[in-house]
């Protein structure tokens, strides 16, 4: 009998968002999903934290950025073999803005689209999906400053915490962060029992 796969795929880069992407890499593992975190190259990456500064003055209308913790890409996009990982986690941060002209990252968004498999996104993760062509017809969500990307990309834009489409589900932000894995965990051991 063959054990059902059990590896998720995280895509990361320099300016990756810390909540984003550390919540998922850590609560992940506690339902038996070894998180799997690649890059453009296999390396350590800078993370980042995004927030809107509540005491600033003048206040900021947009989120600042400060620097956060670093993380480790065990492989690179060109050398991942999708068809070996039962999901795939698109956190936020800026580095979508850069990742989304990899076609190798893109060739692998491709596949968990074509084949059904589970896919996260949050925040700024949606540059990504829309660049990859994968998200035309969908209802989806994101960071409000990214709602033009999903539209542009042919998706349905909703200011909602969370939103599944298939097998897609979108949060807005960080703050999103415990129903958006709860939906991917639900649908991560549903494709993978056992």
């Amino acid at each position: 009998m063959q054990r059902a796969v059990r590896k998720v795929l995280m895509p990361i880069g320099d300016a990756t968002e810390v909540l984003d992407t550390m919540y998922a890499y850590y609560r992940l593992p506690e339902d038996g999903f070894e998180v799997v975190v690649a890059g453009p190259e296999a390396r350590l990456y800078h993370m980042v934290l995004h927030e809107i500064p509540p005491d600033a003055n003048p206040r900021w209308d947009i989120t600042r950025e400060t620097p956060g913790y670093h993380l480790q890409a065990t492989v690179a996009f060109a050398d991942v073999d999708p068809t070996e990982y039962a999901g795939l986690f698109v956190s936020g941060g800026r580095a979508p803005e850069y990742l989304r002209y990899d076609q190798d990252l893109l060739r692998i968004t491709r596949h968990f689209f074509s084949t059904g498999k589970p896919v996260a996104s949050l925040c700024h993760g949606i540059e990504i999906l829309t660049a990859a062509d994968c998200i035309q017809g969908r209802k989806v969500t994101t960071v409000a400053k990214c709602a033009l990307d999903a539209v542009q990309g042919g998706a349905s834009y909703v200011n909602e915490p969370c939103v599944i489409d298939q097998n897609l589900v979108t949060a807005r932000t960080w703050h999103d962060n415990t129903p958006l894995l709860a939906e991917f965990i639900r649908m991560l051991k549903q494709a993978n029992p056992g």
